[in-house]
């Protein structure tokens, strides 16, 4: 029991500081989530699989292409 209880603290306590990001940004939006920008998960220098941005780009080009 005391198990359970320890995991839904802890749950409630990560949505708690990722609700908390959400409202302290500005409009809400995290910075830098294009995969692209990490060079753990692109490795070969791909183009971003949500929205077609370049590793040398600067910005998403989903917030652009809307």
């Amino acid at each position: 029991m005391k198990l359970i209880l320890l995991t839904i603290g802890l749950l409630a306590v990560a949505f708690l500081g990722i609700a908390i990001k959400i409202w302290a940004k500005k409009d809400g939006k995290f910075a830098g989530t294009c995969a692209s920008q990490s060079p753990f998960l692109n490795q070969d220098g791909e183009a971003c699989g949500m929205c077609g941005k370049l590793p040398s780009e600067q910005e998403c080009r989903k917030d652009t292409a809307s």
